[in-house]
């Protein structure tokens, strides 16, 4: 007996319908809008770190070749990076070079130089000292240099760095009057 009508076994179909593609979409364009806030304030956070740590590194290095070079070394504002502004805006750039000379400016060239950060950064030192002579023995006579780091109109908490007239360089969270200050600076 002969079987009439068959044609084989039957195919099962694969693949993705329309609706199952719409409703994958759906939850990924969902998940996208509740991530990606934290996402925008984790990265502006890590900005604010990063350009803190940048500094620290910096200044270490900069006390550190003066100690061993013997030499008095700068470190200053700089947005063409080859001379030291009077700015106390730091986020268009810094230079570290030696300053035998006391004029406040890089003898022959900078050694070291950073552009600006990243735009919505600000950087800015405390009035009266805008920038640090480090000197062989590792001190930085004068006041006490404060750097404020914060996003003007953000909600991270602003940072600070701290050089004392001894050298010593450290960083901290900065106290509600400092990150006021500095969201206001022009």
């Amino acid at each position: 007996m002969v079987a009439t009508g068959t044609t084989g076994p039957r195919r099962l179909q694969r693949g993705i319908s329309l609706v199952e593609q719409i409703m994958v979409v759906s939850v990924i364009a969902i998940l996208a809008g509740v991530a990606l806030p934290p996402l925008h304030h984790l990265l502006s956070r890590n900005r604010l770190q990063v350009a803190q740590s940048d500094f620290m590194t910096a200044l270490q290095h900069a006390r550190s070749t003066a100690a061993i070079t013997g030499k008095r070394t700068l470190f200053c504002p700089s947005p063409d990076g080859h001379q030291c502004s009077d700015d106390t805006r730091w986020e268009r750039g810094w230079l570290l070079g030696e300053d035998a000379d006391g004029d406040h400016q890089p003898d022959g060239g900078p050694s070291y130089t950073r552009g600006a950060y990243a735009t919505g950064l600000r950087i800015a030192s405390n009035n009266g000292r805008h920038f640090v002579r480090f000197q062989p023995d590792g001190s930085a006579g004068g006041s006490n240099l404060t750097l404020l780091f914060c996003e003007p109109g953000g909600d991270n908490p602003a940072l600070s760095v701290v050089v004392s007239n001894s050298g010593r360089i450290r960083g901290a969270p900065a106290t509600a009057a400092q990150a006021a200050s500095c969201a206001q600076a022009d």
